[in-house]
């Protein structure tokens, strides 16, 4: 794979449509200044891809923070950051489930979300069991299909606004009247839509000379899919600019694409985003129970439960079963909570890896050249500074949960290592030793 491929697998896991999934919900947080939000956190992602691509040139390994972490500060610091991304890993399937109740319940109102939503994870779980191959070309599509989608809307939105002038086109950006910790926690919450452009470190082994064509495609995906969520934000913005218009934020989108082109562009966006869902939400789930096995294969979690596969499907059934019972937690789920839990667990992990270039490069490696600093200390530095800020904007119940969960991570790590006296088993990612029916790599997320 050459950079174009790398980029559009990219943003196959950060997904297009990303933008609308938490749109309702900060654009209530911010007071409809959701662009200024997204360039705060493109901003924050940006420093942090670049952490990502110089240590992809280190370490060319699967595994991605857990492997970076686990390089630069041992191996409890490892875990307790891949336990940190778990929690992500575990919710993105969950997240995929509730989006997939809301926007059918805002069609079809007469069944409930739940019920929509427990469908969903039936037909996923089953479709995991079975084994279903995912293969690059339904990625190609199912991005394609979404950036059409959003090309057609800002064609529409550029159009209706012309015919609708009404707020500066200024406002949702530069606005004096907006608080920056406002600004900061709506920025928090939409690190969600950026999940997955740290996949593109996995696929070293598959790319054309990856030491210079993984890194490019990291920073152009962050900057593909940054500027996309930022202008689409942002037309959004300019044809609702009140959010307390807005009926529901959680089907924010529906009422948008209804004011902006009418019955037929929200049956276009529902169709596209639903399959978007869909698909996402079996390859989250199937990516998560192979991490699961690794981890259960490798001794880090009960083998009993995690580390076997079925004879029959090759697939790791006692996972799956355990991804599907945390994913019930849909059918009582809220979204904006969901959506800042999830952030907890991302920012965490992209904090430790902005820290981690600097212990690479500049504490073991001892390079001391003013580039050096700049490169492996500046930077990084930088990155790390606004990855914890953020981490701190989110909401109090998201950081107590995120905090009882890292607990819980802590006590499991002193068990399994006897009081931190010994080092914790060293997780093996790679695909090759996962014999089941997906790709390791083919983690999606919707948001």
């Amino acid at each position: 794979m050459g950079v174009p491929g790398l980029v559009v697998f990219g943003l196959a896991y950060m997904a297009p449509l990303a933008v609308f999934t938490t749109y309702g919900v900060v654009n209530d947080i911010t007071s409809g200044h959701v662009p200024a939000a997204y360039l705060i956190t493109l901003a924050a992602m940006l420093f942090t891809a670049g952490s990502y691509a110089v240590l992809v040139n280190a370490f060319p390994l699967a595994g991605s923070a857990y492997t970076y972490a686990r390089r630069a500060f041992g191996g409890n610091v490892g875990f307790i950051t891949g336990w940190s991304l778990m929690l992500d890993y575990l919710l993105l399937p969950l997240t995929n489930y509730l989006l997939i109740g809301i926007y059918l319940h805002s069609e079809f109102p007469s069944v409930p979300v739940w019920l929509y939503s427990l469908a969903g994870i039936t037909v996923v779980t089953l479709l995991s069991i079975v084994g279903i191959t995912v293969v690059r070309n339904a990625n190609l599509l199912l991005v394609g299909l979404q950036l059409v989608f959003a090309a057609v809307f800002a064609v529409l939105a550029g159009s209706h606004l012309l015919h609708n002038p009404g707020v500066s086109p200024f406002q949702p950006i530069l606005d004096q009247g907006v608080a920056a910790t406002t600004l900061f926690t709506g920025a928090a919450t939409l690190a969600l839509s950026f999940l997955g452009f740290d996949a593109i470190s996995t696929m070293s082994e598959e790319a054309r000379e990856p030491r210079q064509t993984v890194p490019r495609a990291i920073i152009l995906t962050v900057v593909l899919g940054g500027l996309l969520f930022v202008v689409v934000s942002w037309l959004a913005t300019l044809i609702q600019p009140d959010p307390s218009a807005i009926t529901d934020p959680d089907t924010a989108a529906i009422e948008i694409m209804d004011l902006t082109a009418g019955q037929w562009l929200q049956t276009f966006f529902l169709i596209s985003y639903l399959a978007a869902c869909v698909a996402s939400a079996l390859a989250s789930q199937v990516s998560v129970t192979r991490i699961l096995y690794a981890m259960g294969r490798d001794g880090v979690l009960p083998r009993t439960l995690f580390g076997r596969l079925s004879r029959k499907f090759q697939t790791p059934v006692g996972a799956i079963a355990f991804v599907s019972v945390i994913s019930l937690i849909a059918l009582r789920a809220d979204l904006a909570t969901m959506a800042s839990i999830v952030s907890f667990g991302a920012l965490a992990a992209f904090s430790v890896v902005n820290l981690a270039v600097i212990k690479v490069f500049l504490l073991d490696n001892k390079l001391r050249t003013l580039r050096s600093l700049f490169r492996y200390g500046l930077l990084p530095m930088i990155g790390f500074l606004l990855t914890f800020y953020l981490w701190f904007s989110l909401s109090s119940l998201a950081f107590v949960v995120g905090l009882i969960w890292l607990g819980t991570g802590t006590l499991y790590l002193a068990g399994i290592t006897r009081g931190f006296r010994r080092s914790p088993p060293e997780v093996r990612f790679d695909a090759e030793q996962i014999p089941m029916n997906q790709s390791n790599h083919e983690k999606a997320k919707t948001s």
